[in-house]
């Protein structure tokens, strides 16, 4: 795993990008509308040739979603991959893809949820990449959301130059102080699944950020256990605790989710905040993995900085 990120290049109005599925289903007027909004960017947009399709819960079958990936890492002419939408199933994707020709011409990834297993790839590769919302979001806060500005800002290079910094409110739990260390995360469950495997995390110099929707309280635990007793969290400079969504606080843990994981993470004297607005909600940060950032915690405030 490396530790230092090369950028894609940035993109120009007149661009071409592709969008594809490599996880679940597209609606069809989600994948229309969230089109239509690159393409109100001034990106030319291509579609892989499985990116409506259907295969039980998946956009397609291994091989037509692989062949649709793979066919946008080799474009020299593709600048950026949209995925439509996260769902499940990027992980049957990771061992297949060749990065041969992308590496001859890199290109920006964009997605969250699931598509943080080809976040994982990316890193793998030694390139950053854009954990961020996808089509639905495009369409549904429209144009001028700060999530839907600060994508457009990345992608074109504008948010970096003018050195983006995202102030959050505090919490009760955080813990104070200061670090400096490479961005990496996103659903706790699927780069879970990928722990021990080429396409882990490195934990060294890394400050973490994790999300997820619909798991429970006392399975989210039970893989910070895992963090834990590994030794995974006693080697990372800061950690981003972010939003779980979607389930019901109930009494196995005896206590709510955030003080649960503060008990846990006690032993750690690194910058640690809690409830940070990334995750399956309409305020989700778009995050660069792979990239320097400065965390400060303070009592009243959470400022993460790309450098």
């Amino acid at each position: 795993m490396h530790n230092d990120f090369k950028y894609p290049p940035f993109l120009q109005k007149g661009d071409k990008v592709t969008v594809v599925s490599p996880s679940s289903i597209i609606e069809p007027e989600v994948l229309e509308g969230g089109i239509k909004c690159l393409k109100a960017w001034g990106l030319k947009v291509t579609k892989g040739k499985f990116v409506s399709g259907k295969y039980g819960n998946f956009s397609g079958t291994v091989k037509q979603r692989l062949g649709d990936l793979q066919r946008a890492l080799d474009d020299p002419d593709c600048k950026a991959i949209f995925c439509s939408r996260g769902g499940y199933g990027a992980n049957n994707l990771l061992d297949q893809l060749n990065f041969t020709e992308f590496h001859k011409h890199p290109k920006w990834l964009i997605g969250f949820s699931d598509i943080t297993a080809l976040h994982c790839l990316w890193q793998h590769e030694g390139f950053t990449s854009l954990h961020a919302p996808m089509l639905k979001h495009l369409i549904e806060q429209g144009k001028d959301d700060f999530c839907n500005r600060t994508i457009h800002d990345i992608l074109f290079g504008d948010a970096l130059n003018k050195r983006l910094t995202y102030t959050v409110e505090g919490h009760t739990l955080n813990r104070t102080g200061k670090a400096i260390g490479i961005l990496h995360g996103g659903n706790l469950a699927v780069w879970h699944g990928l722990r021990s495997t080429p396409y882990d995390i490195n934990p060294e110099g890394t400050i973490l950020f994790v999300e997820d929707v619909g798991e429970k309280p006392h399975a989210i635990e039970r893989m910070f256990y895992n963090l834990k007793l590994s030794g995974f969290l006693d080697k990372l400079s800061g950690l981003i605790v972010c939003l779980f969504t979607e389930f019901e606080e109930h009494k196995q843990l005896g206590k709510e989710l955030y003080p649960a994981l503060a008990d846990l993470l006690k032993p750690y004297t690194y910058p640690i905040c809690f409830g940070f607005p990334v995750g399956h909600v309409p305020m989700n940060l778009p995050m660069i993995e792979g990239a320097k950032v400065e965390l400060r915690v303070s009592k009243n405030e959470v400022k993460l900085k790309f450098i």
